[in-house]
């Protein structure tokens, strides 16, 4: 159990250098705000990178095993959908117990042994669909990097062949973008929350 949970981490902070974040941005009134009140996160990929459910599955997944281990979010859960949203306040996925949407906007194109990926991120609160923080990205990496070999696995074998090309630049994206993510604060119940997660 150990050993599957720590998977993901491994390599996450390596060469994330190479990607370039263009920009990001966090509401001013986040210390005050949503610093204590947007914590539990639902992450949704939209519309599907290179046109395919896995890939999105992948983008959604890698994020938040991301936010848990590296923030004090309360990724609750992911997914992915087809084309554009036509609401980007995101209200349908905002369940009871969710407090904030991390939208992924993804780009990814296979070329020869890697791939070009850039992202538009954005998490928007729940209770008025305001943006809270939000980055663009962009860079390019080959697909095989022997320290995400384990996590490439993994992710196959949950997802399918077909992501294994997308593991490795998604990931280096991914950790170089959310690394622009405020962290919020938790009380004791958050922090006993978090740990039943498990990621």
């Amino acid at each position: 159990m150990t050993t599957k949970r720590l998977l993901p981490v491994l390599g996450l902070g390596l060469l994330s250098a190479c990607a370039t974040v263009k920009s990001q941005r966090v509401r001013g009134d986040y210390e005050q705000v949503d610093k204590h009140q947007v914590k539990r996160l639902v992450v949704v990929t939209q519309p599907l990178p290179d046109g395919k459910p896995a890939v999105g599955e992948l983008w959604s997944l890698i994020a938040r095993q991301w936010v848990n281990q590296n923030r004090n979010y309360l990724a609750k859960s992911n997914l992915a959908l087809p084309e554009r949203p036509e609401d980007t306040s995101f209200k349908g996925l905002c369940v009871e117990g969710i407090e904030g949407v991390l939208w992924l906007d993804p780009n990814i194109t296979l070329k020869g042994d890697g791939a070009e990926t850039e992202v538009k991120a954005r998490l928007t609160r729940c209770r008025d669909g305001e943006e809270v923080w939000a980055a663009e990205a962009a860079g390019s990496w080959g697909s095989r990097d022997e320290d995400y070999e384990q996590r490439v696995a993994q992710y196959v074998q949950e997802l399918g062949e077909e992501v294994a090309p997308y593991v490795v630049p998604t990931a280096k994206l991914l950790s170089a973008t959310l690394g622009t993510l405020p962290n919020p604060e938790l009380n004791e119940a958050d922090t006993d929350e978090k740990i039943e997660l498990g990621e």
